[in-house]
């Protein structure tokens, strides 16, 4: 009961208060998906880290994310990377140790991800511009 009333409080603060803040700030990475069930675009911050051709991030919730059940019904994503836009292909990496990976990547979003998250899922982004 526990974890299922800090995901509604966490989730609650997210979507009314910390998202739409940070979607404003321009050079806020933002993950764009396309909603399974509208088909408009969906922005969601998030943080992670460009290594090549990929992008690299831990989704706090996993599966019950819905910007994780949106790249479930299409993968074709957009990143939004120090303020340029870029297409990519998303990949779920349920066997990738979402722990270990975030060492790899930066800090204060993993703060965040470590305090929140209750069912740690490892994404990749391969982009293609």
């Amino acid at each position: 009961m526990a974890e299922t009333l800090r995901d509604t409080v966490t989730t609650f603060f997210q979507r009314t208060l910390a998202n739409p803040v940070m979607r404003r700030m321009p050079f806020q990475t933002l993950l764009e998906t396309t909603g399974r069930t509208s088909g408009v675009p969906r922005r969601t911050p998030v943080g992670g880290r460009r290594i090549g051709d990929q992008f690299w991030f831990v989704s706090e919730f996993g599966d019950r994310s819905q910007y994780v059940r949106n790249i479930t019904a299409d993968p074709h994503v957009r990143v939004r990377l120090n303020g340029r836009w870029h297409r990519g292909t998303a990949h779920l990496l349920p066997d990738d140790d979402p722990h270990e990976r975030m060492r790899t990547l930066p800090r204060f979003n993993n703060l965040g991800v470590r305090t929140f998250g209750t069912h740690l899922l490892t994404i990749r982004v391969d982009l293609t511009d």
